[in-house]
């Protein structure tokens, strides 16, 4: 596995003869992935395919639901049910065992844009970026935006309560919330950087400086992320997979051979986590040297 290595911290989160493992492929446009602990499989997205698709390591990939109105995100409640994004529909919806219930598809009368990437906070808050990409035809679209923003939103734990959070991104898209939940971290998308907010009572929230910006060689751009049980921040981006520091240093990257959209943690062991990897047709794996993971959707 090739790897640029811009700190000697890296040594320390990725062994140098790690290996790179592609674990499913034949896809059109994998986004979303997210470990469910309750049945030890990896659940994602295949978006123009229009399916959602779960990977065990004892039976491999299997359809989970089909259509999928185009879903993108996927992150799992407090209650284990799976809450998704959903491009052709513009709204995030949750699948139980009596069915599909919308969680959120407008704002003050007008239409979502396309719901993107999905966490779920503590308390039970799912929370929410809007860009306008699922409007897209082969997407979700073709559609009509009706919003003049693209936005961040919380729907509040056990009801239908939307509430928009910020709306001065250019493209919101990953976002995840540091351990402690003090702060929230939001990808934009066009300016390739991740902003830093301080989440306040009420989830009222404050800052939203850049902490980093990543450019570089290769094809992609930052799109979804996740952090480890430090707070560093792992972030898909030109070339790979970005390994930066909660003070927004770059550590590293790892190379991916095809263009990276999203990551998730899973299948943890002793000291070590699995990174999931969504990259364009194809799902790959990396174990990681961790001491603590979080396999939730945003942390």
């Amino acid at each position: 596995m090739e790897m640029d290595v811009f700190d000697r911290e890296m040594r320390d989160l990725i062994a140098p003869d790690a290996e790179m493992v592609k674990i499913a492929g034949g896809f059109r446009f994998t986004e979303g992935p997210v470990w469910n602990q309750s049945d030890g499989s990896l659940y994602f997205s295949d978006i123009p395919g229009d399916t959602i698709h779960r990977f065990s390591p004892e039976g491999g990939v299997e359809v989970f639901r089909k259509p999928s109105h185009y879903a993108n995100g996927l992150a799992f409640d407090r209650d284990g049910c799976l809450v998704a994004c959903e491009h052709r529909t513009r709204r995030v919806t949750r699948t139980s065992p009596t069915g599909i219930q919308v969680l959120a598809d407008s704002y003050r009368g007008k239409r979502l844009n396309s719901p993107n990437d999905v966490i779920v906070a503590k308390d039970g808050s799912v929370l929410f970026t809007d860009p306008c990409y699922g409007l897209r035809e082969g997407l979700g679209g073709p559609g009509e935006r009706e919003l003049t923003f693209q936005g961040v939103y919380r729907i509040a734990p056990g009801s239908s309560e939307i509430t928009l959070l910020v709306d001065d991104f250019e493209t919101p898209n990953g976002l995840a919330l540091t351990p402690d939940e003090r702060h929230l971290y939001i990808i934009d998308s066009i300016p390739k950087h991740i902003r830093r907010f301080e989440v306040h009572e009420g989830w009222r929230l404050s800052g939203g400086d850049v902490l980093v910006e990543l450019s570089g060689d290769g094809e992609g751009k930052p799109d979804g992320m996740k952090l480890d049980g430090e707070g560093r921040i792992f972030s898909t981006g030109p070339g790979g997979v970005w390994i930066c520091s909660s003070d927004g240093d770059i550590l590293g990257r790892i190379r991916v051979p095809e263009k990276t959209s999203n990551l998730a943690w899973g299948e943890c062991g002793e000291g070590y986590g699995t990174l999931f990897i969504t990259a364009s047709t194809s799902v790959y794996s990396v174990r990681c040297r961790l001491n603590h993971v979080t396999t939730n959707g945003g942390r």
